[in-house]
C-alpha cells in the first residue's frame, strides 16, 4: 500500500492504568501496580518514556480510584528539588527533575471498571479526530527496540490500525489475544484477518499473540461506541479490532507488527522479577556487582 499525504501524524499516547493490580497484592493494597519500582524507577517512567521517545510527548493517562501516586510522580515537587540541589546531589536532583519533564501528561479517570475497550473510549475527546498510540502499561519493550516507531510507520503507510504481535508457545495462548494473519507480500508486516480473546490452544489460529502496543484509527472509538460487552462483561478492545479489521476504505483494516525483541510482563511476578535482574545487570552503576553475585549465587543452587 502507498501513504496518503492527507492522512494526520501520530502525536498522542494514551496509557491505560486503571486497573487494581491483584495479582501484586498485598504490595498494590495501597499503591498502584503501575508505581513497582524496575530499579529505580517506577514501570510506568518506562512506558511514558518509550511513547516519548517514539515523539509522542501528549499522554493521556487513563487512571482510577487511588491512583493519585501517578500524578504526583510526574509532578514537580520544589521542596525535594532545592534540598536535593542545597546537598549537592545533582544526579538525585537530575533523575527527578527528567520525570517531570517527560512531557505534556494528561489524567483521565475511568470511573467504572468496564475493560480495555472501555478505558480507550475514554480518551475519545482528548484524542479528536487523528490516528492515536495505545501502551499498557503491564508491558515494557525493551529502549533498544524501536517497536513503537515502527508500528506508526506502518499505521501511516496502511491508513488502518496496528497491532503489535509475538509468538509464544501455543500452550500459553490462552492467555492473550490471538491473531489468524496473512503476510503482505513485500511488506514486513501481516494482514490481520481475525482475533479472538483467549482462545484454547487448539482453537487457536496461530501462536501469535496480541501485546500491548497499539496504533490505532480513531474510528475505534465510533465502534467501541457500539461494541457490547463481551468476555468477562468487558468492553474487549480485541472485539472493535475484529470490526475494523474487515472494514474497508480509510480507516477500515488492521495490520501487525511481528515483535522479535525484548519485552517484560510486569504484571506477572516472575516476569517482573526477571526485568529487574535484567535491567540491573545491564547498567554501569550495578551491573558489574550485581553479575558477579549472580554467579556466586546460581553456583550454589542445587542442582536438577
Amino acid at each position: 500500500m502507498t501513504g496518503n499525504n492527507n492522512r494526520r501524524a501520530v502525536r498522542k499516547a494514551v496509557i491505560p492504568a486503571a486497573g487494581l493490580g491483584t495479582r501484586f497484592l498485598p504490595a498494590t493494597k495501597a499503591m498502584p501496580k503501575e508505581m513497582l519500582p524496575v530499579v529505580d524507577r517506577p514501570a510506568i517512567q518506562y512506558v511514558v518514556q518509550e511513547a516519548v521517545d517514539a515523539g509522542l510527548d501528549d499522554v493521556l493517562m487513563i487512571t482510577g480510584r487511588s491512583k493519585r501516586a501517578l500524578e504526583d510522580h510526574f509532578d514537580r515537587v520544589p521542596a525535594l528539588e532545592h534540598q536535593l540541589e542545597e546537598s549537592g546531589k545533582t544526579a538525585q536532583l537530575r533523575d527527578v527533575q527528567h520525570a517531570s519533564d517527560l512531557g505534556e501528561i494528561h489524567y483521565l479517570r475511568q470511573a467504572d471498571p468496564m475493560g480495555l475497550g472501555h478505558a480507550v473510549l475514554r480518551a475519545k475527546i482528548h484524542v479528536g479526530d487523528e490516528p492515536f498510540a495505545v501502551l499498557l502499561g503491564d508491558d515494557l519493550i525493551d529502549a533498544r527496540d524501536d517497536l513503537l516507531t515502527e508500528m506508526i510507520a506502518v499505521q501511516e503507510r496502511t491508513g488502518g490500525s496496528v497491532v503489535a504481535l509475538m509468538e509464544v508457545p501455543q500452550e500459553q495462548i490462552s492467555s492473550y489475544g490471538c491473531a489468524d494473519v496473512t503476510p503482505v507480500e513485500g511488506e514486513d508486516y501481516v494482514k490481520i484477518n481475525g482475533l479472538v480473546e483467549k482462545p484454547s490452544p487448539e482453537d487457536a489460529p496461530s501462536n501469535l499473540a496480541v501485546i500491548g502496543r497499539y496504533v490505532l484509527h480513531p474510528d475505534v472509538f465510533e465502534v467501541l461506541e457500539n461494541t457490547p460487552p463481551g468476555r468477562g462483561n468487558e468492553i474487549q478492545l480485541t472485539d472493535a479490532l475484529q470490526t475494523l479489521a474487515v472494514r474497508d476504505g480509510e480507516g477500515g483494516g488492521v495490520y501487525g507488527v511481528i515483535f522479535k525483541g525484548r519485552r517484560y510482563d510486569t504484571g506477572d511476578k516472575l516476569s517482573y522479577l526477571k526485568a529487574n535482574i535484567i535491567l540491573a545487570s545491564e547498567r554501569e552503576d550495578l551491573g558489574p556487582e550485581l553479575c558477579a553475585w549472580l554467579k556466586d549465587y546460581t553456583r550454589s543452587l542445587p542442582a536438577d
